[in-house]
């Protein structure tokens, strides 16, 4: 069989398909090319900005110095607030294996709140990996408990830091406030920048009114940091120096200087604890609060220390409202307590001189009335001049007086002394009381009716003895008595009278404000002095009792509200209603009479007549300040300024 002849081959071929191929390589390097050049331009040009600020912050990164807070002293002194050195329960996330099992044997062991086990899982993964996250403060005990089982808590740790400390406790709450954890609707009214760094921030009082004064302003150290965050050089340490990183130490907050007595208001704590009510006394020489107490008070460490969810709603639910500032925003009728003040309007209008006389049969009609608006003395008192009246403190004299005066007259006397209109004290939580009028009662929706039917004669009657719609609040109470001891003179009430420098010490005094001042006639305020010493110092005086054997001379009135209406025909019987509807006890005084230094309002909720439940409260105050009675440090204080 003949041979097949080998298949020559094809070159032609073998080279278009190379080339092709070449072709086609050359034209995806240039796109690749193409793609990459394009990128570069990219990150290069139009992108610089950006990944160089990225590419910094991989190397550098900035941690904030929290500064510390300032602390609070009273006139004298004497610290109300400070910072005291603490542990802190933190976790380092990345080193969690097993975070609900970690959370749940803390929670075993009482180092966390099992009602915040879900909280404490979002608040650590909001984390980065190998930053610590606070959970809570622990006290002493629970700092040894933990350290014991610290090996069975991996990423787990216990470190340093501050917490904020009340010395004075439930005593001095509702003034100075707290701190607690910053939240949403405070990151709304600060400047973030300034709280890089910081957890807590002043909730209420003291605190919070003056927290740009106490907080400072924050610090910062640069650290050398990997692309993952994680440190490499710290300026703390020799080679941060060595490499130039840059500290800016923070600036610590300014130390607040309150007016508060805290010996005057420790007494007045101590005075009015086991009941529900408020006291405040005030200089009224230049509106300095001396004491401002509201009861049952809460314990501020506990809300500075982190407060669980569950404990602080039972202390909401609670039904003596320990949370609720009674000196600022409880509002109570005045009852008699503002009979004084009424005496002062009938002088000054002409309606009354100081021997006019009122017969008192134990009840009063309206003429063409058969309403009988009865006196706290069903006999009635006889027949009273305006001192006896003030002594003796008879309701049907003061009936008569307010349809004599009329419900303007009475309503502008009173808002000329600070009833009415919140008194602007420098502490959020105030609200302002009703001083009624015609006018007042027009513009409350409630009481939308014909112009002829707006204001009745009976209520008239009935706000002569600080009943009806009329409301004060106990620092409004004292504001007016110290305006009533001051002769009309008017400053508005104040807690801090001066701050302090943290480094060298310079204290800086805040003079007090004068406001708009009462003017009446002289004689007319020795007729009410001496009717408000008879009170205290007269045998038929309401006050006689719970004052007596004051080395010290006291003017003062006792006023009883009721929180009902008793029925026309009904008998009030104490004993016979619950405790929560009796009626409350009320009391005004300044002292020394003859040239006031304090001015004192005591509310005693459902404690009974002004007499039996307040003037004794108001005793105490009094004997505490007389009997520390000095110059004190804020005097000197104030010489060195001049």
């Amino acid at each position: 069989m003949p041979k097949r002849s080998p298949t020559l081959k094809d070159h032609w071929r073998e080279q278009r398909l190379f080339l092709s191929r070449v072709a086609a390589s050359a034209v995806v390097v240039l796109l690749l090319t193409a793609v990459l050049v394009g990128r570069l331009v990219q990150l290069q040009v139009f992108d610089y900005q950006r990944f160089s600020e990225l590419s910094q912050d991989n190397r550098l990164r900035i941690e904030p110095l929290p500064p510390t807070r300032g602390l609070i002293y009273d006139r004298n002194g004497v610290v109300i607030a400070e910072n005291l050195p603490t542990w802190q329960l933190v976790a380092i996330p990345e080193q969690i294996a097993d975070l609900d099992a970690v959370l749940r044997d803390l929670a075993a062991l009482g180092l966390v709140d099992e009602g915040e086990h879900q909280t404490l899982v979002d608040l650590i993964r909001s984390h980065r990996g190998f930053e610590r996250v606070k959970l809570r403060n622990l006290t002493e005990a629970e700092a040894a408990r933990f350290a014991v089982r610290r090996h069975r808590f991996p990423g787990i740790d216990i470190q340093e830091g501050l917490v904020r400390y009340y010395p004075f406790g439930p005593a001095s709450a509702h003034a100075v406030g707290y701190v607690g954890s910053i939240s949403q609707s405070d990151l709304e009214r600060i400047d973030r920048r300034n709280y890089a760094g910081t957890s807590h921030i002043g909730k209420t009082g003291i605190e919070r009114t003056y927290e740009d004064v106490l907080h400072g302003e924050v610090g910062y150290r640069q650290q050398v940091v990997n692309a993952r965050g994680r440190v490499l050089l710290d300026p703390a340490e020799e080679e941060g120096a060595v490499a130039g990183l840059e500290t800016k130490w923070p600036v610590p907050g300014r130390n607040v200087v309150l007016s508060l007595d805290m010996r005057l208001q420790l007494a007045t704590y101590e005075a009015l604890l086991g009941s529900r009510g408020a006291a405040v006394a005030i200089d009224p020489r230049n509106g300095d609060v001396l004491a401002l107490v509201s009861v049952p008070a809460f314990d501020p460490n506990r809300l500075a220390a982190g407060l669980s969810r569950s404990d602080f709603a039972a202390l909401q639910a609670d039904n003596d409202r320990p949370l609720f500032n009674r000196a600022l925003a409880g509002r109570y009728p005045p009852g008699s307590t503002i009979k004084p003040f009424l005496g002062f309007a009938a002088l000054h209008y002409e309606k009354r001189t100081e021997h006019d006389r009122t017969y008192c049969p134990g009840f009063f009609r309206l003429p063409g009335n058969t309403h009988r608006y009865r006196d706290w003395r069903p006999q009635g008192h006889g027949s009273l001049d305006l001192r006896d009246a003030i002594v003796q403190s008879c309701d049907v004299y003061f009936y008569q007086l307010a349809v004599d005066l009329g419900i303007e007259r009475m309503a502008g006397t009173l808002l000329s002394f600070g009833f009415g209109p919140p008194t602007g004290i420098d502490i959020n939580g105030e609200i302002g009381g009703v001083v009624p009028s015609p006018e007042w009662k027009r513009a409350q929706p409630q009481f939308k009716r014909p112009e002829d039917k707006v204001w009745f004669p009976g209520e008239t009657v009935i706000a002569g003895i600080g009943q009806g719609y009329m409301l004060v609040t106990p620092l409004q109470l004292a504001h007016a008595t110290a305006t009533l001891a001051a002769r009309g003179a008017r400053f508005r009430p104040r807690l801090m009278i001066g701050t302090e420098d943290t480094f060298e010490g310079r204290f800086t005094y805040v003079e007090p404000e004068p406001l708009p001042s009462v003017e009446m006639d002289d004689a007319d305020w020795e007729i009410v002095n001496d009717a408000m010493i008879g009170v205290t110092r007269d045998p038929r005086g309401t006050a006689r009792t719970p004052l007596a054997g004051t080395d010290y001379v006291v003017a003062g009135k006792t006023g009883t509200s009721q929180v009902f209406t008793v029925a026309q025909e009904a008998k009030y019987n104490e004993e016979e209603i619950d405790e929560r509807l009796r009626d409350h006890g009320l009391f005004i005084a300044y002292a020394p009479a003859e040239s006031p230094e304090i001015a004192v309002a005591v509310v005693v909720e459902n404690g009974g007549g002004g007499s039996r439940a307040a003037a004794p409260v108001a005793r105490k105050i009094l004997d505490a300040y007389f009997a520390a009675r000095g110059t004190g440090v804020v005097e000197d204080y104030v010489a060195l300024q001049r």
